[in-house]
């Protein structure tokens, strides 16, 4: 729905106007273009909302428990406000847990593979040892002429054949101790996430505030993305007020404003337009300004979502030349006293019940009603 504003006068000294209402419907008066101060307020509806709105959301399916906070109550950083039963996170994270376990028990001095590679290199050493040992002995012989050259190149093979053993069991240590590694930085990184995943079971309160929204209860099913509650800063108060597309290029920042809550009406409060959103709100298919107010609210009536009505000022001027808006037809066009062609006027304000009249008119000429 569009919501409607209005714009009107209002008159610094009333008493011309009064009289001049009062008697405009006389056939037998005159009516003249008269001079008067005038102030040219916009009125727009709005409401009273609380600064810091966030949305308390659901970031994964499962049935929900412990929403026991109800609208109005206080909620502080890092409360859990409500959990999500989901079991699926919960037995991933143990199972995660347990295979982080056994990735750290392969890579610690006590793994058994590691340990039957330890053995198997240990006996390489010593097999090693003992054929070099065999082969420096045949050198020595050899170079005394006391054994052949085939025995003595099969000697130096076999403990060429052994250090070959020992450099690849030393390469398959280390290959199993990197695979080992590499499968404990692989565990630590799903039990990591899964905690995070089973983290979101728990839906915390981001910032100190008040609910002032409950879309879910305890026992409701949710899925991710779901707006449990929303809540906000009551010590940050904002008046909203929706502008409709005619008049909010009449609004500027740091133009008064005047303020009355529909649930204290005899009371005005007074403040100045102190921001103008960007966006057009499609939900009041308005545009929104914010207004500061001079004063703080009491605490009694600061209640979110409290209706109330604006009033901003867009324009004054002295002494300025006003016409009844009725006498001011298509083209901004009058009709005068004694002439058949109407005449055409530069206008200035124009509000439901007064036309400012820049040029084309005195305050001698005699206006004649569009329709007899």
């Amino acid at each position: 729905m569009m919501i409607s504003n209005k714009i009107y006068f209002s008159f610094l000294t009333g008493l011309t106007a009064i009289s001049f209402l009062s008697c405009k419907k006389d056939s037998t008066t005159e009516v003249r273009p008269f001079r008067q101060d005038i102030q040219e307020w916009v009125f727009a509806p709005g409401q009273i909302e609380w600064d810091d709105m966030y949305n308390l959301t659901a970031q994964t399916d499962g049935i929900l428990i412990g929403a026991d906070g109800d609208i109005g109550d206080i909620v502080t950083k890092g409360q859990v406000f409500a959990l999500v039963d989901n079991r699926s996170s919960i037995i991933n994270t143990g199972t995660s847990r347990q295979q982080l376990e056994i990735a750290e028990e392969n890579v610690s001095s006590k793994a058994p593979a590691l340990l039957q590679l330890k053995e198997n290199i240990r006996f390489a050493e010593d097999k090693y040892m003992q054929d070099k040992t065999q082969a420096d002995r045949y050198e020595r012989l050899f170079q005394s002429q006391s054994i052949s050259r085939l025995e003595y190149e099969n000697v130096g093979l076999a403990a060429k054949n052994s250090l070959a053993s020992l450099e690849a069991l030393k390469k398959q240590y280390d290959i199993l101790m990197q695979q080992a590694r590499q499968q404990k930085i692989v565990s630590k990184g799903q039990l990591k996430n899964n905690e995070i995943v089973k983290a979101y079971n728990k839906i915390l309160v981001l910032n100190d505030g008040t609910i002032i929204k409950k879309l879910k209860n305890t026992g409701d099913f949710v899925r991710r993305g779901d707006v449990i509650a929303t809540v906000a800063n009551s010590k940050k108060i904002e008046i909203v007020l929706t502008i409709d597309e005619n008049s909010i290029k009449k609004i500027q920042t740091g133009q008064p404003a005047t303020i009355r809550l529909n649930t204290d009406k005899d009371k005005i409060y007074k403040g100045k337009v102190s921001e103008i959103l960007s966006a057009f709100d499609a939900n009041s298919q308005s545009f929104i300004c914010k207004i500061k107010l001079d004063e703080f609210l009491p605490k009694e009536i600061n209640i979110y979502a409290t209706p109330l009505e604006g009033n901003i000022l867009t324009g004054e001027k002295k002494n300025a030349l006003l016409i009844p808006r009725e006498y001011m037809g298509y083209g901004n066009s009058v009709l005068l006293s004694g002439q058949d062609k109407k005449t055409n006027i530069k206008t200035g304000i124009i509000s439901t019940d007064f036309v400012e009249v820049i040029s084309g008119l005195t305050e001698n000429d005699i206006l004649r009603p569009l329709k007899p």
